[in-house]
């Protein structure tokens, strides 16, 4: 029950897009920046213990403008009909981006921790 409670509030989206059409850094740049809903949803999968593509999704989503052009504003947040928080998720999900990314790294130039 514990995994199950780690996508409520994220498998409630209909993907309406009223977050990403509200992102203004998803107006400038909507083709790299992947933008608010997809990023929940990718988010959504990642922490979903049952997914076996957890490395594959994160290498996805993961550096050039994809996550990186959220600066945290929240308007996505607001604008959501359903009153999820793609913002937090976003935010999540760039911290597992980050120590995945790392661990690589690690992995790279054979340091173990």
């Amino acid at each position: 029950m514990e995994d199950r409670a780690k996508i409520d509030g994220l498998y409630e989206c209909v993907l309406c897009l009223a977050c990403s059409s509200s992102c203004p850094s998803y107006w400038w740049h909507s083709n790299e920046y992947l933008g608010p809903a997809v990023l929940q949803q990718a988010f959504r999968w990642v922490i979903d213990s049952r997914d076996e593509h957890h490395s594959e999704r994160l290498e996805a989503i993961g550096g050039d403008m994809k996550m990186d052009e959220c600066f945290q504003l929240g308007v996505c947040s607001m604008a959501c009909p359903k009153g999820l928080d793609p913002r937090k998720a976003i935010e999540e999900l760039k911290e597992m981006y980050f120590e995945h990314d790392e661990n690589k790294q690690r992995r790279q130039v054979g340091i173990n921790f």
